[in-house]
């Protein structure tokens, strides 16, 4: 597995800088292998698949992704994608920016019939960005030559990284290409803030013991009410989704020191090296001191 994926899962992530927060990352991983648990942030993100096939999640819709398309992720949007295909391989790239990147200096015409429009999530990109579509094939060539751009740092690569997300910006102002989702399904609404609060608990206190119990509490459900629902809205079990977010913990820190493995699996949360070990080869199809060496 590409090791920049535990990364780009965090939530607390800074993608580029403060001044200017825009980043991509380039994910490889091999032929059965889980692409991305269900998560969110701040940020706004082009997701364009390369390689393979997999099904995306937006929020509650789900919808298959081939390779050659792409996905617009608004600001807070849950999202995760899973193999369709255990034969092959994937691989993408997500390009990752703050909306206020685009901002102009003072309020002009593009922030008002533009930029706030994007902010405000009234004329937004479709989610799913096909070459079926004449106009949208040409959004994907613009993608396409930003990460190109972004992968060579060209001199001026972040004017021409804004300035092209303004040209795409410029294709969707006709009657018919933009999405307006200002306004959201208030039964979907209740069930994103659901899921968002118990996946926020668990990154908050995945270095504890966490009960199902405790998660069901939080919404409020009955225990095996909540466990449907979890795995209806994450495709994974309370525990398995602890166990993967815990294990990509454990990934960033194996990457980063050369603390004892034990000492790494207690700190995130496991109480049990075998079965942190065990996990951990599950998810990520080797050891942890095979991914220490392999990420050295």
């Amino acid at each position: 597995m590409d090791r920049t994926t535990q990364s780009l899962l965090k939530e607390n992530r800074v993608h580029g800088d403060s001044m200017f927060p825009l980043a991509a990352y380039w994910i490889e991983l091999p032929s059965g292998t889980h692409v991305l648990d269900t998560h969110w942030h701040e940020e706004a993100e082009f997701f364009m698949l390369l390689e393979g096939e997999i099904l995306f999640q937006l929020d509650t819709e789900y919808f298959p992704l081939r390779a050659g398309e792409a996905v617009f992720i608004e600001s807070g949007d849950i999202h995760a994608a899973y193999v369709l295909n255990e034969d092959t391989p994937c691989k993408f790239c997500a390009l990752v920016f703050l909306p206020d990147l685009l901002a102009s200096a003072q309020y002009d015409t593009i922030q008002q019939n533009a930029i706030l429009p994007l902010q405000e999530k009234r004329q937004s990109f479709p989610r799913h960005i096909t070459p079926d579509v004449p106009w949208q094939q040409e959004l994907l060539h613009h993608l396409e030559q930003m990460m190109e751009a972004y992968a060579n740092k060209m001199p001026g690569f972040e004017t021409f990284m804004k300035g092209t997300l303004l040209i795409m910006l410029s294709k969707i102002t006709a009657e018919g290409r933009f999405e307006n989702r200002s306004q959201s399904d208030d039964a979907d609404t209740t069930k994103i803030n659901r899921l968002k609060k118990v996946i926020l608990y668990i990154q908050d206190n995945y270095q504890e013991p966490i009960r199902t119990r405790d998660l069901s509490e939080l919404i409020p459900m009955s225990e095996g009410q909540f466990c449907r629902f979890f795995k209806m809205m994450t495709r994974k079990t309370p525990v398995d989704y602890i166990n993967s977010y815990r294990i990509r913990q454990a990934a960033d820190l194996l990457q980063q020191s050369e603390r004892k493995i034990s000492d790494i699996a207690f700190e995130v949360g496991f109480d049990n090296v075998s079965y942190f070990i065990k996990v951990f080869r599950k998810a990520m199809k080797c050891s942890p001191s095979e991914f220490r060496k392999g990420a050295g």
